[in-house]
């Protein structure tokens, strides 16, 4: 097993200025399962494949242990690598597939067939050994690839998007096989998903990359609750967190009809005469009807979803039209078109500078 670092490690593509990875720098413990995650184009799949050896890396360094790889070739690194198109030989079998990197690397037949056998007992491939990938279904397909990864026993696990190709009930179930094989196995392991709701249930720590640049890392539970700046806190959460741009007042933020008490050190270190206030959609109260506190959210479309609901609608701030989502008891479900007024609940707002877009709040 292994650390992984990232030390200001970067990435310029040729006929770019612009690095795709822009000194990348985090600490990835022995044994610890880190999801890179962020929007399209931020530069995560590159990291990873800087990490892989499939990328130059034009500054900085990487080093798996204390072995400094970064221009190692990708054979030399001890890693292995699961793709999102599971990079399967169509004309062997499981079983020569999960053990081809053992028999090009001189391994003898019984060892392969036992590390083999083993791998597909844990990832419930056994009566599958036999057959080519076509008869497979692509959940299958997928733990192939992990088990051709897992005979291999490397330092590091990559893994690029290995659910994307999945329909949406075979990621939920798959994703918890991935997190539970990798807690036994104790690989240190670097995923990479665009899915916030994956990189937060299976990471012991997520890290959130835009334009190249690393915006936060944390475990899952503390980037929700302390987002580091307004981007990390509308990707971060389904639905995202509400952003409203609110005025300083006497004693906190003027949100509608009423003031908010947010932290004095928040309000004293703003630099604008208004602040971003964040809400998470469970993070209000709905006042009674008739009450005139709070924002006024006109209804628009009312998710339920059993348990509870969301309401997505429409409030006047500032003079304009700001759209909002406020979670709901599944009891207690508004009309369409009609008006809610909501409070956010103390001690669950977030404050963050409108220009820099930093967080103020603690």
């Amino acid at each position: 097993m292994a650390t992984v670092t990232f030390d200001k490690a970067t990435r310029i593509y040729p006929g770019s200025t612009k690095p795709a990875v822009d000194a990348l720098e985090i600490d990835i413990e022995d044994g610890e399962f880190l999801v890179l995650v962020g929007p399209s184009g931020c530069g995560k799949s590159t990291s990873l494949r800087m990490l892989a050896g499939l990328e130059d890396v034009n500054a900085g360094a990487i080093r798996i242990g204390e072995r400094d790889v970064t221009h190692l070739p990708p054979k030399d690194r001890d890693i292995a690598m699961v793709f999102q198109n599971y990079a399967l030989y169509p004309h062997m079998t499981v079983a020569d597939n999960m053990g081809f990197a053992l028999k090009i690397a001189g391994v003898n037949k019984a060892e392969i067939r036992q590390k083999v056998e083993e791998a597909a007992k844990i990832l419930d491939l056994t009566e599958y050994l036999d057959r080519k990938p076509k008869a497979l279904s692509g959940g299958q397909r997928q733990r192939v690839a992990m088990g051709r990864a897992i005979v291999r026993e490397p330092q590091v696990f990559l893994m690029d998007e290995p659910l994307s190709n999945l329909d949406a009930k075979l990621r939920v179930s798959t994703r918890t096989q991935i997190a539970s094989l990798q807690r036994r196995l104790g690989i240190t392991t670097v995923y990479v998903t665009h899915d916030q709701v994956e990189a937060l249930t299976m990471g012991d720590r997520v890290a959130v990359l835009k334009d190249g640049l690393l915006q936060q890392v944390d475990t899952p539970r503390t980037m929700y609750d302390k987002p580091a700046n307004l981007f990390v806190a509308g990707f971060i959460g389904s639905p995202a967190m509400n952003l409203v741009e609110v005025p300083i007042t006497d004693g906190g933020v003027k949100f509608g009809n009423s003031v908010v008490p947010v932290d004095r050190d928040a309000l004293a270190a703003a630099t604008d005469k208004t602040v971003t206030v964040g809400v998470r959609p469970e993070h209000f109260d709905v006042a009674g009807a008739e009450s005139d506190q709070g924002l006024a959210v006109t209804v628009n479309v009312v998710e339920e979803l059993g348990s509870d609901a969301y309401v997505y609608g429409t409030a006047q701030v500032g003079g304009e039209a700001k759209d909002l989502v406020v979670r709901v008891g599944g009891r207690n479900v508004p009309e369409k078109g009609s008006t809610l007024h909501v409070v956010p609940q103390s001690g669950e707002t977030h404050v963050f500078s409108t220009s820099s877009g930093a967080r103020l709040s603690d």
